[in-house]
């Protein structure tokens, strides 16, 4: 069931952070003069429709009769516009008049449907038609919002307690009070380890076999490399002093308990049995709250692109020493691209693995991943991949310096291979995913 709810969780924040990146360029668009056919919620099947008629303003639900092209041209009506290229032989384009919000039933994420999104498209409300400068505010509006979502997170988190997960965090010290708690049991799963072993809600976990832990992944890791041993745990608990014999109008105070539980195997759905609520250090801030988020989503930005480049590194000399005569050159060269393959997560391992373990640490851990993620597709879409933002944005401005034009059928062909590219990769990393999952 936590698997379950972590990975319901998981989907639900996916979505809302790939529909806030398609706002961004839904935004940019409008702003800039560029027409917007269609924005979805989801990815097709449609399950439902709207359409906004641009003469009176208002919105309609579509039927489900209308939702083919010329019948919504019909429905909303449509300009006949003169379209002259050299490369056509028709010179008539049908322009939907009307914009779609669409929700539909695959939730992976959410689209913008811009009107003309070729280079080659000169129509007046095209992407194509679009400067420059208007073309980059666009394809550069998805990643702006996933940088302001993930400000707004850690505003909020700042305010009501921010957890500490990178080295040298980024504060303010002069407006930050920190609380440490320990790592609290919200529940204990029935027929468990834990059960057996006499823990109970609302437990502390202050050590496992002897070692301090301060976070829910470090118990995690701990019984992980003890997978079907017998582990002892420190509890420390709420009691009575006499509860065994009268409870009532009894002062409470902590105990320190001792439990040893026999932890499941390593396949098992899971190895102690408990759901943690892991507070760890939480540190709160009042007028410094915005400024703290804006520091460390910045902070957050430059160790994202610095494991990126890393991970590139390792991959590279990874390969390039598999070339080498020498064995302990080779070896190292595996070694880097094992730490390559340990290192990448893709959207199996984030919502079947990440998703439920920090879903059962508490609605803090929980935001701050969603941060985390929004800032990393952030700088995915940065970078000069010609199937993602960055990488279309390169590719035109490649052709505007050179003074040269961009042709529908030369963009295609790129973003159609870079795309194949990063599709083979998208199944590499599953691969990994699911291997992890069942290690």
């Amino acid at each position: 069931m936590n698997i379950f709810v972590g990975v319901l969780v998981g989907l639900i924040v996916l979505m809302i952070l790939v529909v806030a990146h398609e706002f961004g360029h839904f935004i940019m668009s409008r702003r800039n003069g560029v027409r917007v056919l269609e924005f979805g919620i989801g990815f097709p099947p449609r399950a439902i429709a709207w359409i906004k008629d641009p003469k009176t303003g208002k919105w309609r639900r579509l039927k489900r009769s209308e939702w083919t092209k010329s019948t919504i041209t019909k429905t909303v009506g449509v300009e006949k516009e003169s379209f002259k290229d050299s490369e056509k032989k028709d010179d008539k384009k049908i322009i939907q008049k009307g914009l779609i919000f669409s929700i539909n039933w695959l939730p992976i994420g959410g689209f913008c449907q811009m009107d003309g999104e070729s280079a080659v498209d000169t129509r007046e409300g095209t992407f194509g038609k679009a400067s420059f400068w208007k073309k980059t505010k666009i394809l550069f509006g998805g990643v702006m919002m996933n940088w302001i979502v993930a400000w707004l997170i850690l505003t909020i988190l700042a305010w009501v307690g921010m957890p500490t997960f990178i080295e040298n965090q980024f504060t303010i010290e002069a407006d930050t009070r920190v609380e440490q708690t320990p790592v609290k049991v919200k529940a204990v799963h029935e027929d468990s380890p834990a059960k057996k072993a006499g823990f109970l809600e609302n437990d502390y976990i202050l050590k496992v076999n002897g070692e301090e832990v301060k976070t829910g992944l470090d118990i995690t890791a701990i019984n992980k490399n003890n997978a079907g041993k017998e582990v002892k745990y420190t509890i420390q608990r709420e009691v009575h002093p006499k509860c065994i014999d009268d409870c009532d109008n009894l002062t409470e105070q902590m105990l320190d308990v001792e439990l040893t539980a026999t932890l499941n195997p390593a396949d098992a759905e899971y190895l102690l049995g408990v759901t943690m609520e892991s507070s760890d250090s939480l540190a709160y801030s009042t007028w410094s709250a915005p400024i703290k988020a804006a520091g460390l989503t910045l902070q957050l930005t430059g160790e994202t692109f610095k494991g990126l480049g890393e991970l590139v590194w390792n991959l590279i000399s990874g390969v390039g020493r598999q070339l080498s005569f020498d064995d302990s050159v080779r070896e190292s060269g595996r070694e880097a691209i094992e730490t390559v393959g340990d290192s990448v997560t893709g959207p199996v391992g984030i919502i079947g693995i990440l998703f439920p373990t920090f879903t059962s640490m508490g609605p803090a851990n929980l935001a701050f991943l969603a941060a985390v993620i929004s800032i990393s597709l952030a700088c995915m879409n940065v970078l000069p991949i010609p199937a993602l933002d960055g990488g279309r944005w390169t590719l035109i401005a490649i052709f505007k310096l050179r003074k040269k034009k961009l042709t529908k059928e030369i963009e295609e062909k790129i973003v159609a291979r870079a795309f194949m590219v990063l599709l083979g990769l998208i199944v590499l990393v599953t691969i990994l995913d699911i291997t992890r999952f069942f290690r």
